[in-house]
């Protein structure tokens, strides 16, 4: 079988997760990337390929050896593989449920449309002027933003004016929105579907840091409340092949979307969702864009938690914990996972880039689970000197 998997820069996800599935499942892979030279050390086929372009995806795959799957775990380029994979008659993800749920304009219209939830939002192209009567506090964000980056709460009209000002400057030429904040409990809903049906995973409570910016410090797993209000709002945004991660926020007058990210939770979570239920998850993942039909999703077993270690002032990396992996055999399980290196200047700025490493931990409730985080952070501090 041959698969073909579209990406932007590598990622722990593709390196560590569907790259090891696919040659488990018996695929050949090829990865088609704008970047070529960022992938030599993935072990497989590359080819040079502008994969924002859904024709040069399908003129490359035309002219190589035919397909039994194309896909891609990026959120940047999620309605292009589709539109190809439709091309070749595989297994494809709606491409209108890929553009809407990148836009985060076009998701509160669909959402609002279907008549699941109604949130006070604008989109402000980059000439637009700034909405008169925005409900505050507001928040404001690149309508296709990912990372938390540029995302922003503001608390009256001058704290409004200067954010879209900064982020305009930052983004010249990209549409904003403005919204109103959804104030309560931060959740996620993983769920995969095979295209007729869609298996609830479980999800995680999320943990901030301090506002007006919002970088995601913790996930706990958690049973998702208000499942049956996501559901509707993932059926209404047209989401049904594949993996998707929702989050959203138990507000006053119930779950309110923040926003659908159409492929597998990331920053390490995929692992620890994976380990959490025992499944070959990202082998599953592949599986339904493969054809194959969906098996019946695992039941987690004790308590997990991912917790991101973030950079809390500018520096330069003085020492650092390596990379951690549980021997077995230990009640709880702990990893760690750097994403900087002992030499790297740091320059925060308050968006998930900011993470300096990643500890996941699983053990049989959430008190050991604590006490096991705390005595590795403890132990294995990062100094920023």
């Amino acid at each position: 079988m041959r698969l073909y998997l579209t990406a932007l820069k590598p990622t722990d996800s593709v390196t560590d997760g569907f790259l090891p599935a696919a040659r488990a499942l018996g695929c050949e892979v090829t990865i088609l990337t704008d970047r070529p030279g960022h992938h030599r050390d993935a072990g497989t086929e590359v080819l040079h390929c502008d994969v924002r372009d859904p024709r040069a995806v399908i003129d490359t795959v035309a002219h190589h050896v035919p397909p039994d799957a194309i896909f891609s775990n990026s959120d940047h380029i999620q309605a292009e593989t589709a539109l190809a994979a439709a091309y070749f008659d595989l297994p494809a993800k709606d491409w209108r449920a890929c553009v809407d749920t990148k836009n985060k304009a076009l998701t509160r219209r669909r959402l609002a449309a279907a008549g699941v939830e109604s949130v006070w939002s604008r989109r402000l192209g980059p000439a637009d002027p700034l909405p008169g009567d925005p409900p505050f506090p507001a928040v404001v964000k690149p309508r296709e933003g990912v990372a938390s980056e540029d995302v922003v709460l503001v608390r009256d009209a001058d704290e409004l004016t200067e954010a879209v000002a900064g982020i305009r400057a930052r983004r010249p030429g990209e549409a904003l929105v403005v919204e109103e904040y959804l104030d309560g409990p931060l959740h996620t809903m993983e769920t995969l579907g095979d295209g007729e049906r869609i298996e609830v995973l479980g999800g995680f409570r999320t943990v901030l840091g301090p506002l007006p910016h919002f970088v995601e410090e913790r996930l706990d797993w958690e049973p998702p409340p208000g499942r049956d209000h996501v559901l509707r709002a993932l059926e209404a945004l047209g989401v049904g092949l594949g993996a998707c991660h929702t989050e959203y926020v138990m507000t006053r007058r119930g779950p309110r979307i923040v926003e659908v990210n159409y492929r597998v939770i990331g920053d390490h979570c995929e692992f620890l969702l994976a380990d959490l239920l025992g499944v070959p998850l990202f082998e599953l993942i592949l599986g339904v864009h493969l054809g194959s039909g969906l098996p019946a999703p695992g039941r987690a077993r004790g308590h997990g938690t991912a917790l991101s270690l973030v950079a809390g002032r500018p520096g330069t990396v003085a020492a650092a914990p390596g990379t951690v992996v549980p021997a077995g055999g230990e009640p709880v399980r702990v990893w760690h996972r750097p994403l900087r290196a002992v030499g790297d200047r740091i320059e925060p700025n308050h968006t998930n880039r900011d993470y300096l490493g990643i500890v996941r931990a699983i053990g049989p409730d959430r008190a050991s689970v604590d006490a096991a985080i705390a005595g590795f952070t403890t132990a294995n501090p990062w100094v920023i000197a």
